[in-house]
């Protein structure tokens, strides 16, 4: 079984409760829209699911249904006692806490893990990048997140969304919008479109081991922090014209037309240059 918008709203009025707009709580309420992003997720029996964010346990009745072994957060305690009523007896284990400062590794131990959530728009991109960056257990993702961050998350060079974030994502894994969610499905109503994208993690970073990924994602940051300009004006002064043309990088390129390899080279080869502080 899964939460209707009956079931819902009766929790809510149960509880005393009300969607925190603070909190970014949109709650899906179609019970065709969890059994997808659950099939989409490619779980099932034997599988270990955390779920970040799961609200009132509509999405996480759907990962459990799967056979999923699943376990619960969510940061919102007036949401925890009505979530536990849900999901508790069907063997989902809920954890209250802040995704952003939980101590993963403690929390999951040994990979592999897989990451579904309906992730609060305010905190999906630094949230993301965090669990790529520090949560290796995390073997793959599929995450609702609104339209704009999807592509973000998932942009190529060249593509108008191509940012930081998508290098840091194209660095750890491979990411792809699978699918787009309707506004109509969740309580209450956003005003914003949401996007499904499954980030999977690659065997071994884009990047090779030689590259420093702190330095890397400087130049990356710093690149795209004047992304109008050529790299040779946006990094002056920590890319030379002979790292340049050692990394086989336009020094008359901006930032969004070079992929994950490119600042890789760049980065390689000016490892070792002087930088100012």
């Amino acid at each position: 079984m899964t939460l209707s918008g009956a079931d819902v709203r009766r929790l809510l009025d149960e509880y005393g409760l009300a969607p925190s707009r603070a909190r970014g709580q949109n709650f899906v309420v179609d019970p065709n829209t969890v059994r997808r992003i659950a099939r989409l997720a490619g779980v099932g029996a034997g599988d270990r699911v955390v779920e970040i964010g799961a609200g009132l346990g509509s999405l996480t009745l759907a990962l459990a249904e799967t056979g999923a072994s699943v376990t619960a957060i969510e940061v919102d305690g007036g949401l925890v006692p009505p979530l536990r009523s849900v999901v508790e007896p069907v063997g989902v284990t809920v954890v209250e806490g802040d995704a952003l400062r939980l101590d993963w590794p403690a929390l999951l131990g040994e990979g592999p893990w897989v990451l579904v959530a309906n992730l609060p728009y305010n905190v999906a991109t630094p949230l993301v990048a965090d669990l790529l960056d520090g949560v290796p257990a995390i073997g793959r993702m599929l995450v609702m997140v609104q339209r704009e961050v999807a592509e973000r998350l998932s942009a190529a060079p060249g593509d108008d969304a191509y940012g930081a974030v998508s290098v840091k994502v194209a660095y750890w894994a491979t990411a792809k919008v699978v699918g787009r969610v309707p506004a109509t499905v969740f309580h209450p109503v956003p005003n914003v479109e949401s996007a499904l994208v499954r980030i999977d993690r690659r065997v071994a970073p884009a990047v090779g081991a030689e590259v420093d990924p702190a330095w890397l994602f400087r130049l990356v940051r710093t690149g795209f922090g004047q992304r109008r300009k050529m790299l040779r004006r946006s990094l002056a002064g920590l890319v030379g014209v002979e790292e340049f043309a050692a990394a086989g990088v336009r020094p008359e390129a901006r930032a969004e037309e070079l992929a994950v390899e490119d600042w890789g080279r760049l980065a390689a080869c000016t490892s070792s240059a002087p930088r100012p502080s």
